[in-house]
Order: C-alpha cells, then sequence, then structure tokens
C-alpha cells in the first residue's frame, strides 16, 4: 500500500546540536517571541546581520568614537558645575564670552552624538523582528484531494 506524501514547500531537515545552556537560551528566545523553533530559527537564517571585516571595523571605530565623546561630554559637564560652584561662592557670573563658548562646545558635542546615533541606527536596524514563518507544506493539494475524496 502506497502512502500519500505531503507536498511539503521544505523538504529538507537539519538537526543541530546544543549544550543544555544553548538550548536554555533558544526556549527564552522562543517565550519572548511566541515563535516556533522552527519560525524562529528559519527567521534568524534569513534575517542574520553578517557584518564584513570592514563593517566589525566601522562597528569599533563608532564604538570609540562614542566613548571618547562621553570622556568629552563628561569634562564639559565637569566645568559647567565648577563655574556653578564659583558663580554661587563669588556672586559673580561668568563674562557673556565664557558662557557663548561653553555653548558652543556643548552643540559641538551634540552634533557629534547625533552622528554617531545616526551610525548606530543605520546598522541596528537593518536587523528584522523574528517573524512566523510559512507552513511547511503545502495545504491547498491536501484540501484539493480531502474534497475529491467526498
Amino acid at each position: 500500500m502506497k502512502r500519500n506524501k505531503v507536498n511539503r514547500k521544505r523538504d529538507k531537515a537539519v538537526l543541530i546540536r546544543m549544550n543544555e545552556s544553548e538550548y536554555a537560551t533558544l526556549n527564552e528566545k522562543l517565550k519572548q517571541t511566541g515563535a516556533t523553533q522552527q519560525a524562529f530559527i528559519i527567521s534568524a537564517i534569513k534575517e542574520a546581520m553578517i557584518l564584513s571585516v570592514d563593517g566589525l571595523r566601522s562597528m569599533k571605530d563608532i564604538s570609540k568614537d562614542f566613548a571618547n565623546l562621553l570622556r568629552q561630554v563628561q569634562g564639559l559637564a565637569n566645568n559647567v558645575n565648577q563655574l556653578a560652584h564659583w558663580a554661587n561662592q563669588t556672586g559673580l557670573v561668568p563674562e557673556i564670552e565664557e558662557l557663548i563658548r561653553i555653548s558652543g562646545q556643548i552643540e559641538k558635542y551634540r552634533k557629534e552624538c547625533e552622528e554617531i546615533w545616526q551610525s548606530i541606527r543605520s546598522l541596528t536596524t537593518q536587523q528584522k523582528p523574528i517573524t512566523q514563518c510559512e507552513p511547511s507544506f503545502d495545504m491547498s493539494s491536501k484540501t484539493e484531494k480531502s474534497k475529491k475524496a467526498m
């Protein structure tokens, strides 16, 4: 007796091995997304962001630039704080030129932060969310066979 074979869109099976920690991580991500193992893994493969060596260098450069900019902003904040303490102690206010210079530095750092943020966003928005995948078999052929049997 010949078995009816389902017309599968996905007719290849892949076995992967994981340790307990990897398997627990997979199951946690499945709970978070609500996806099946198959949907999650296929989506991860399709949407995986693979960084070239140049892309990796760019990410490292962005990270270094951001860390450097953060140090500069922290130093600037420290300077402003010292000026505020000095103004409170002496009752004097820094000259307008000094305030304009500080304001210009703040604006420069704000623009640099915005450029770095845009670089980070452009790299991270290439990653798409996990979605449910199509069924792994063709339901139409099964439905047509059921109708013919009736």
